[in-house]
């Protein structure tokens, strides 16, 4: 049974970070990519950062470029996502996913960092920056 879970979501001052966690199960992160994703309140879910699994390439929505940085562990089955200079329009529910198929098109999913694309979604944790 495939399962993706999300923690390390929290109340973060302007400036400050967080490091979220995606901890996999029921599949290898050797083989598939991992995406995050983020939903404001009455705002559509975007994509916000995705590894590749096959040459750890990295991508980045430009609103978090330079403060965010993915990462992943294969040994421990977890990809992260390094969250610094938050602002306050990064409050949002996080979710990680990752998309099924064949490789060539998981990586072009994985580099547009679509939604639509994912099939296995995390159940989400909120980040809410404030002062």
């Amino acid at each position: 049974q495939v399962q993706l879970v999300e923690s390390g979501g929290g109340l973060v001052q302007p400036g400050g970070s967080l490091r979220l966690s995606c901890a996999a199960s029921g599949f290898g992160l050797d083989y598939y990519p991992i995406g995050w994703f983020r939903q404001a309140p009455g705002k559509e879910r975007e994509g916000v950062s995705c590894i590749s699994s096959s040459d750890g390439s990295k991508y980045y929505a430009d609103s978090v470029k330079g403060r965010f940085t993915i990462s992943r562990d294969n040994a421990k089955n977890t990809v992260y996502l390094q969250m610094n200079s938050l602002k306050p329009e990064d409050t949002a529910v996080y979710y990680c996913a990752a998309p099924v198929g064949p490789i060539t098109t998981i990586q072009t999913v994985c580099a547009a960092i679509s939604p639509d694309g994912m099939d296995y979604w995390g159940k989400g944790t909120l980040v809410t920056v404030s002062s």
